[in-house]
């Protein structure tokens, strides 16, 4: 099978995640805007199997390119959006409340928007991305990424809950502020302990690559500026216990620091992390 194959059968799967993922936004906002718990149920599994189909894509991907597929631009935005989704799904198995994917969905499908908009030809690795450590690296990012994005959305939920109450769907579908604001924080410390592990594999793979563990390129200034974001918000939750809409609005500045860091810089910022 040659290389064309791959990518046409990537491709296939690809659309069809896109297409579930559109699929299960749309439902989500059936089931809120109209009140159909219908909606809701087959929303949740809609997006699982565009979950299925996403991650056959990236296997087709790798097996492939005869590699990892997390070193350019499309391949790390399929996979952020893969990880936002992975997130989602688990805190959705864990916390039981499908109102949630109303908020997580939109964030998914703009992420896959953005992969369906790069070039997706493979090409071969440029040295300094042959190492073990891109697996690591790459492959916590994800994940760090993935769970913030659902800090985002949580937080969302909670800073539009106030002005629902009363609302009996709502108080239904819904959880509490306090369950809200439970749930954003794992989250966040979730991400946290993924992101601090991006920063420290990235800092002793940049020594292997370039000679210098910190060289304050703008991605990995951005990264530490993001990193401080959610440190504060941290500390100021153990510390102070800081929760509430004060601790919401940050996990939301935190989230568009991230968003800036991997598509703001690599559009608007010469960076050597440009590839990805």
């Amino acid at each position: 099978m040659n290389s064309e194959w791959f990518l046409n059968v990537e491709n296939v799967l690809f659309t069809g995640a896109m297409v579930a993922y559109l699929v299960s936004m749309v439902l989500y906002f059936v089931f809120f805007a109209m009140k159909n718990e219908k909606a809701g149920k087959i929303a949740g599994w809609v997006i699982a199997a565009g979950f299925v189909l996403h991650t056959a894509a990236l296997l087709v991907r790798g097996i492939g390119a005869g590699r990892l597929p997390l070193t350019n631009q499309y391949e790390f935005a399929t996979s952020f959006a893969w990880g936002i989704c992975l997130c989602f799904l688990i805190f959705l198995w864990r916390f039981r409340f499908q109102a949630l994917g109303a908020f997580v969905t939109p964030v998914i499908f703009l992420v896959i928007g953005y992969a369906a908009m790069q070039s997706r030809e493979v090409r071969s690795l440029m040295p300094a991305l042959r190492s073990n450590w891109l697996a690591i690296h790459v492959s916590t990012a994800i994940i760090s990424y993935g769970a913030f994005g659902v800090s985002f959305a949580v937080s969302l939920m909670f800073l539009i809950r106030r002005k629902m109450e009363g609302h009996s769907f709502w108080e239904i579908h819904v959880p509490d502020e306090k369950k809200l604001d439970l749930i954003s924080y794992r989250a966040v410390s979730l991400g946290f302990l993924f992101l601090t592990f991006v920063i420290v594999t990235g800092a002793i793979w940049a020594e292997r690559a370039w000679g210098s563990y910190w060289a304050w390129d703008p991605k990995e200034t951005w990264s530490l500026i993001t990193w401080i974001i959610y440190a504060m918000y941290l500390h100021l939750r153990i510390s102070r216990g800081w929760k509430g809409k004060a601790a919401a609005v940050f996990a939301v500045i935190g989230f568009v620091c991230v968003i800036f860091t991997y598509i703001g810089v690599n559009t608007f910022i010469p960076s050597i992390h440009s590839y990805a």
